[in-house]
């Protein structure tokens, strides 16, 4: 996986999943590291990749990953202090499935919104208790950003956006990452994982730093 921006600069990969709870977790520091890592535009650049966590299913999560993932929304909030709402366990209807959502970030992507698309799926599941498993709830969602949501709904079915989609889930698993979220900093054709700290930017902002400089 060789990024189309030139050679001469360093890409860091932001590997996510909007669904994934530990990249919500994660979302403070992520900010620190991409404010920090302004200043250096003219040799580093930033890249988003979805990395899928889940395929899409209609099914109704078993009972013991809806447990286990209300576990681990405990163990985040007591770790990193990160707000949960999980009313999201009684009001909505659970379902193993965060690709929607991750189309959803490509297609706003594709308007330069990636960012605002994310921040709002994690905002309505999290904090709102709203299922982004559920196009209707993308679709909302991309209308609060500024979205048209004709035409986001009829990018959300198109073949492009799949092929987009599984490619870029192919690209992301290539890439040297042990799950959501990652860092990888591509410098001079090699790949290299970067240290995450969920509560310092500066553990991953150092070892970007030594390679680039070392």
């Amino acid at each position: 996986m060789i990024s189309k921006i030139t050679m001469n600069k360093a890409i860091l990969y932001y590997v996510y999943d909007p669904m994934c709870s530990w990249c919500w977790g994660y979302q403070p520091t992520w900010i620190k590291i991409q404010n920090q890592l302004a200043m250096f535009t003219d040799k580093l650049a930033i890249e988003l990749t979805v990395g899928g966590l889940a395929p899409d299913s209609s099914a109704p999560m078993p009972v013991e990953m809806q447990q286990f993932l209300q576990q681990t929304w405990h163990n985040i909030h007591q770790q990193l202090g990160t707000e949960f709402n999980h009313d999201f366990w009684t009001v909505c209807q659970p379902r193993r499935s965060t690709y929607p959502s991750c189309r959803a970030a490509l297609v706003a992507r594709a308007s330069g919104l990636e960012a605002q698309m994310i921040n709002a799926i994690q905002q309505a599941y999290y904090l709102r208790a709203k299922n982004p498993s559920d196009i209707a709830v993308l679709s909302e969602l991309a209308v609060s950003i500024g979205m048209d949501k004709n035409h986001f709904e009829q990018q959300m079915h198109s073949e492009e956006v799949e092929q987009q989609l599984m490619a870029e889930i192919t690209q992301a698993r290539q890439l040297p990452i042990q799950g959501f979220p990652s860092l990888v900093l591509q410098y001079q054709q090699q790949f290299y994982p970067i240290k995450l700290d969920y509560q310092d930017a500066d553990t991953s902002l150092d070892n970007i730093k030594r390679i680039i400089e070392g």
